[in-house]
């Protein structure tokens, strides 16, 4: 029996190896998308929030949204610029409105620690400055209670 053997030339001495090791490659993929993974949910929220816990399920995400934050000591934040008590009326009147005339969708951000009332105050200029599409955003928990 005879074996074909690779070809070699008299100027190289080796034939040239035609294989790629893609595991570093792959390795180095799926750690940059863990890292992103990670980071990605973290770069839409800007002031730091201490989220109650809910069990509903994540809504979709539009592309004109406002993002109103409350903190634990009740100062409100239209996305990351603070916004002076009193003045969310006017701040909410600037905000642009969609081509059909709506206002844009808000999304609100309380922390749990601050009082409902508060919340719902919030809620109510809102609603009197004809946003009447708001979601409130909270962590995911999958415990049962």
């Amino acid at each position: 029996m005879a074996f074909a053997t690779p070809r070699r030339s008299k100027r190289r001495g080796r034939a040239p190896m035609a294989e790629i090791n893609v595991t570093p490659l792959v390795d180095v993929m799926l750690v940059l998308l863990i890292i992103f993974m990670v980071t990605a949910p973290l770069l839409n929220a800007g002031v730091p929030v201490n989220l109650p816990d809910s069990q509903a399920k994540a809504l979709d995400q539009q592309a004109q949204q406002v993002n109103l934050s409350m903190d634990a000591q009740g100062r409100l934040f239209i996305d990351q610029s603070e916004v002076a008590p009193g003045a969310l009326a006017d701040k909410l009147a600037a905000l642009p409105r969609g081509a059909d005339g709506k206002p844009p969708l808000v999304t609100l951000r309380a922390d749990k620690a601050l009082d409902y009332g508060r919340v719902i105050a919030v809620m109510g200029q809102l609603n009197r400055a004809g946003f009447n599409a708001i979601s409130l955003v909270t962590t995911s928990s999958g415990a049962a209670e």
